[in-house]
C-alpha cells in the first residue's frame, strides 16, 4: 500500500514505430469472385511515434518525432515528466541505443529499466502499435508525410482506455518481478486533445506532435 503524501508510482512501458509512405498489401475482404485492388506505396519517407502507455490506468502518451535518436528521445522524457511532475515513473524500454545512450538527461522522476534482449513480446505497447496499424494504415497510402502525421494523430486519439488496458496481457506479471528490485520510479499518461508543437527543440527544429490518450 502507498504511504499518505508518498509519490504516486506509475509503471510505464515506452517504445517507439514508424509510419510513413512505404506499405505492404494486407489481406481484406471483397466479392466473392472478384479479385481485390489494393493501392501500394514505396516511398521510404517517415516520421516516429514515441510512446508510454501504462496499462493498468489505461491511459498513455505520445510524441511524433523525425527520427530515432538520443536527442529525441530526451525530448520525450522531458515532456513526459512534465506532465506528472509529482509522480515516480517506472519505464520499461527495449535496449536500443538511444535509451541507453549517454547522451540521455533522464529527469529526476524517471527511471528506466530494461526488458532482456530481442524479448519484444515482453512489451504490452507492441499491441498498440499493431492496432494503429490496422486502425489507421491498413492498404493505406499517403500523398505527404503531412497526411501521414493527420492520420497518426487521428487513429491515437482515438484509441480507448479499454484498448490500452487490453495492452496489459500476461507480461505485466513477468516485468513486475523486475521492478520489485528497483528503488522510485517514474511516469504517466494523461486524456487530452493531440497539439502540434512546431518549435525549436533540443536546439534541432524537431517538429512534434503530441498526442495524449
Amino acid at each position: 500500500m502507498q504511504e499518505s503524501g508518498a509519490p504516486k508510482v506509475r509503471l510505464m512501458f515506452q517504445d517507439e514505430a514508424g509510419f510513413g509512405r512505404i506499405n505492404k498489401p494486407k489481406y481484406c475482404w471483397s466479392i466473392k469472385g472478384q479479385r481485390p485492388s489494393v493501392p501500394y506505396h514505396h516511398i521510404r519517407e517517415y516520421r516516429y511515434v514515441y510512446g508510454a502507455i501504462e496499462p493498468l490506468a489505461g491511459e498513455g502518451h505520445f510524441l511524433i518525432m523525425p527520427n530515432c535518436d538520443s536527442g529525441c528521445m530526451n525530448v520525450f522524457l522531458s515532456t513526459l515528466s512534465k506532465i506528472y511532475p509529482n509522480d515516480r515513473i517506472l519505464l520499461c524500454c527495449d535496449g536500443a541505443a538511444w535509451h541507453k545512450s549517454a547522451k540521455l538527461d533522464i529527469p529526476d522522476n524517471i527511471h528506466l529499466f530494461f526488458i532482456p534482449p530481442y524479448t519484444p513480446e515482453m512489451n504490452p505497447i507492441e499491441q498498440i502499435w499493431k492496432e494503429i496499424r490496422l486502425r489507421g494504415f491498413r492498404n493505406q497510402v499517403f500523398p505527404s508525410l503531412n497526411k501521414v502525421v493527420d492520420r497518426l494523430c487521428e487513429t491515437i486519439r482515438n484509441l480507448s482506455a479499454e484498448t490500452t488496458r487490453k495492452a496489459n496481457c500476461s507480461t505485466i506479471h513477468r516485468v513486475c518481478q523486475s521492478v520489485n528490485k528497483l528503488d522510485d520510479s517514474h511516469m504517466i499518461i494523461r486524456r487530452g486533445k493531440w497539439v502540434k508543437d512546431q518549435e525549436n527543440l533540443m536546439n534541432g527544429c524537431l517538429h512534434t506532435v503530441c498526442c495524449d490518450v
